[in-house]
């Protein structure tokens, strides 16, 4: 069928009533996010963003309500969608941008996708990776993979992926989202190690919407999270490490969750899975801890200073 791309919908979606449909690659993908009130009767107030490009550059695309619940777990990042029967709005001002891995993708950010149950009702078809073809010209979804020895060197804020064996994972915590609010976050700390430094990666997972994974990392499995950002004391405190966040698109995957993903290309990736072969098993099990209180960023040594 005809298609259009997303850089020639930019340029004239004011002057069109109906669309072509659009070939995409989904490059990032939100956690679910629930905006039911108590006063609105909805039946299911969900709402996912995914920024998707082809060979013209990338937007954002919103999947709303009861499409969530149908399509949210089989849109993967790699995942390419034909989209048919969907509506162009303006951007959302905001909300939170995704550091892309291809930093030289244009960003169309003035119009979003919009996918809904209704009016009109989206027509969406998920192509097998084997269909794919390289004239189509979709982009390969690319990485900020960085390793421990990298780390100390990034900014407050940067956005990286990380690899690594696990060591140490905390039980999960809790903390408001709002001080007087009955809404929490869900986190865990966890530490993994690549073997580029004695230091490992200090991990603050948020439970983002993979409660599978979420739920099951523990110490010895491979551990991949990506869309993370760096947090570093700007106060120049000494008792204070750097550590990792998630973030809006992190997505957080362990052994048996590796299979096809789009990252089991990368350099980096392939490097740490070579040195984990170099490990003895027995030795790093002996290393490991699990539970407990984790107080982070650590307070200092003596009370005068505290």
């Amino acid at each position: 069928s005809k298609l259009i791309s997303l850089g020639q919908l930019e340029m004239t979606w004011r002057s069109r009533v109906h669309f072509h449909p659009l070939l995409v690659r989904v490059l990032h993908k939100s956690r679910l996010r629930y905006y039911g009130k108590p006063e609105k009767k909805m039946d299911m107030p969900y709402q996912a963003y995914f920024e998707v490009a082809d060979g013209s550059g990338m937007m954002s695309m919103v999947l709303w309500n009861s499409l969530c619940p149908e399509w949210y777990n089989s849109m993967k990042v790699g995942t390419v969608l034909l989209l048919e029967q969907y509506a162009i709005k303006t951007s959302y001002p905001f909300k939170t941008q995704p550091t892309p891995g291809d930093s030289q993708m244009k960003r169309f950010a003035t119009i979003e996708i919009s996918l809904n149950v209704r009016d009109p009702p989206a027509k969406i078809s998920i192509i097998p990776e084997e269909m794919v073809k390289p004239e189509w010209g979709l982009p390969e979804v690319k990485y900020r993979f960085i390793t421990r020895s990298e780390l100390d060197d990034l900014p407050n804020n940067h956005s990286c992926d990380v690899i690594g064996l696990v060591t140490f994972v905390g039980r999960t915590e809790r903390a408001r989202k709002k001080e007087h609010g009955e809404d929490f976050w869900l986190y865990r700390w966890a530490h993994a190690i690549d073997g580029t430094s004695d230091q490992p990666f200090i991990l603050e997972i948020f439970a983002t919407s993979q409660p599978d994974v979420f739920e099951r990392i523990h110490p010895m499995t491979y551990l991949v999270c990506t869309q993370m950002r760096v947090v570093r004391d700007l106060t120049e405190n000494p008792s204070s490490k750097i550590y990792l966040t998630t973030s809006n698109e992190s997505q957080i995957f362990i052994t048996g969750w590796h299979k096809g993903q789009p990252y089991t290309k990368d350099t980096k990736v392939k490097n740490f899975i070579q040195w984990t072969k170099t490990q003895n098993e027995d030795d790093q099990m002996k290393k490991t801890v699990i539970g407990g209180y984790y107080p982070f960023p650590r307070p200092p040594n003596n009370f005068l200073k505290y």
